[in-house]
């Protein structure tokens, strides 16, 4: 699943008229390096969450065949953030472990290893940390040396890469779900119960969050 429903404020006024994953990086849309990916692991089909300027993304993508891909849309009355989008997808997730990611990231992360590497019995998940950028000196989680996801610690710890493989128990079954709200508040209380894994990537990664960090790709 392909979260691309954002506002994508802060990349204004490229956002006025074009939804952040339709952003060309290097002459192409941020999604198709995403589509590319997902389908030279082996993934075939792909969901993608829509709600500001959806229109262009799903005419863009099509039904996803262009990527050899079989691609579904969930339609947002507005931007539900991260976690609301997957209790509003739930329907075509079905139960199996699913690969999240959002939009806005650009990176070289080989998807294949995540869906070599199933998720331990009792696991709802496994994250993508990557080692905190210059503009986000103090990250999101720590891993332990057995690759636990941890709450974080007095150290710097890692950054969120906004990849992971995830049962879709960890939300549909998080106790203060509703019809808006983020992940973040759900993977730190499945970190605190032990049930959530973790791998800190060291390749290419990059969120294109404000113009200037689009620029610093570009070149």
């Amino acid at each position: 699943m392909i979260l691309a429903a954002g506002l994508g404020k802060r990349m204004r006024p490229l956002t006025d008229t074009l939804p952040k994953p339709l952003i060309p990086v290097r002459g192409k849309p941020l999604i198709a390096y995403h589509l590319e990916a997902l389908a030279r692991a082996g993934v075939s089909e792909v969901i993608i969450n829509l709600a500001y300027r959806g229109p262009q993304i799903q005419q863009y993508v099509g039904d996803g065949a262009a990527w050899g891909l079989q691609v579904t849309y969930s339609s947002e009355p507005e931007p539900l953030e991260t976690g609301g989008a997957i209790v509003h997808a739930q329907e075509l997730l079905g139960d199996a472990p699913f690969i999240l990611l959002n939009a806005d990231v650009f990176t070289d992360f080989d998807f294949s290893g995540l869906l070599k590497a199933p998720l331990g019995e009792d696991d709802l998940g496994r994250l993508v940390l990557v080692h905190n950028p210059d503009f986000k000196p103090t990250g999101d989680f720590d891993v332990n040396a057995s690759g636990r996801l941890q709450l974080l610690g007095a150290g710097e710890g890692f950054t969120f890469a906004g990849v992971s493989l995830l049962k879709p128990a960890l939300v549909l079954e998080y106790p203060k779900r509703r019809a808006c709200f983020g992940l973040a508040e759900v993977f730190r209380e499945a970190a605190v119960n032990d049930r959530l894994s973790a791998e800190v990537y060291t390749g290419v990664w990059s969120d294109v969050g404000t113009p200037e960090r689009l620029e610093a790709l570009q070149g």
